[in-house]
């Protein structure tokens, strides 16, 4: 009987070592068959955070210049997407924490002041990185830009301060303070 037993668990350790070294098999084959491709300007310092927006896009041409152009266009399409998507939430915070008059009203003169702001601080882009690829006779060129948090706030500080209807139900301190939860929020969410 103890003759028994042992050959059952000895048969039991077999099939358990053979069955887990088969799926290890299994898999070693999927690792082999997959590759990661790491992006240029991939690292954390090309992300947007709580003290920037960042933007990171690349352009394909057979020309090095007109590569870099539609790269710089295109991040610069990105990063105003995001400014307009983070000013549009901090508006309808800022409007539903305040007894604004008219919130519809404000949140759309806010909208229309803020999408000339963003105008304004892309003209003045810094470049992070830049990256340059080529591939048979085409060209790809990578690039990251930033725009400060500050200067953004600054510009929609200074465009309100101009218009007197949007001054009225304007507090820039409780603004502000929406506005940093937001940008924390770009931080938190990776």
């Amino acid at each position: 009987m103890k003759q028994v037993m042992y050959l059952g668990m000895s048969l039991l350790f077999v099939l358990t070592t053979m069955s887990c070294g088969s799926s290890k098999k299994v898999v070693q084959e999927k690792v082999k068959g997959t590759e990661e491709i790491i992006l240029p300007l991939s690292g954390k310092e090309y992300q947007s955070n709580k003290e920037f927006y960042r933007a990171k896009t690349s352009g394909k041409s057979p020309d090095i210049a007109t590569a870099k152009k539609i790269a710089l266009n295109n991040a610069k399409a990105e990063i105003a997407g995001l400014i307009s998507s983070k000013i549009k939430a901090v508006t309808q915070n800022y409007t539903n924490q305040r007894s604004v008059a008219d919130a519809q009203d404000f949140e759309n003169k806010f909208e229309n002041l803020t999408t000339e702001v963003v105008s304004q601080q892309l003209v003045d882009v810094s470049i992070v990185g830049e990256k340059l690829l080529k591939t048979g006779t085409s060209y790809e060129y990578w690039i990251a830009i930033e725009v400060s948090k500050q200067a953004v706030l600054n510009g929609i500080d200074k465009s309100i301060s101009n218009n007197k209807k949007l001054q009225i139900d304007y507090d820039k301190k409780k603004f502000e303070e929406i506005y940093n939860k937001e940008m924390e929020k770009l931080e938190n969410d990776k």
